[in-house]
């Protein structure tokens, strides 16, 4: 079986655009994308979990498997997903179609972690993405998306246009390369 860090290789020089890194995140990067998320945060739904870094980060802070939907387009990565984790719920599908998926059957969704190479993305996309998300996140829950950028990975007019808002999680050094956390959230939301 061919190393993540080869999948994610061959992965990337097939569609950077659509795969966004070279290789998967950090361990410091994954603690700090799910710092916030527990037991308590309930179903999470991970977009582009990519080989499973931030789904092994949520793992370990007790979030249970089967309390997890996994959002990913590419096959290769979906599979092994499947194997890795055979108690969460894989979807093979563009994050872009999340508004279609079905969570009604399973408890409301607490959280959102998005490892999706959003700053390359077309606004509309970006913009389908949070509206789908959110339609899903219950009231108080964010949508966490890191970004190798010195700025929210989500620009004002998006957020405005969407009544959201950003605020900066934090950043790691020990990250290749370093990397920023953002949690977006809707205007007025407690904090």
């Amino acid at each position: 079986m061919q190393s993540d860090i080869g999948v994610f290789l061959r992965s990337w020089l097939a569609s950077p655009l659509k795969v966004g890194a070279i290789a998967p995140s950090g361990r410091a990067l994954a603690r700090m994308m799910t710092r916030s998320i527990g037991p308590a945060t309930g179903h999470v739904v991970e977009l582009g979990p990519g080989t499973g870094v931030f789904t092994r980060s949520l793992l370990l802070r007790g979030v249970r498997e089967q309390d997890l939907t996994l959002i990913e387009f590419n096959e290769e990565f979906a599979h092994r997903l499947r194997r890795r984790f055979p108690k969460a719920r894989v979807i093979c599908t563009s994050a872009a179609n999340i508004g279609n998926v079905d969570f009604r059957r399973r408890s409301s969704v607490g959280a959102v972690v998005s490892g999706l190479p959003l700053l390359s993305m077309p606004v509309a996309t970006v913009s389908s993405i949070l509206r789908g998300s959110f339609e899903h996140l219950r009231q108080g829950g964010d949508f966490f998306q890191f970004t190798y950028a010195c700025r929210s990975p989500v620009d004002e007019q998006t957020l405005g246009m969407l009544s959201l808002q950003s605020s900066l999680v934090g950043s790691t050094w020990m990250n290749l390369p370093p990397a920023s956390v953002y949690g977006i959230h809707r205007l007025g939301a407690p904090r």
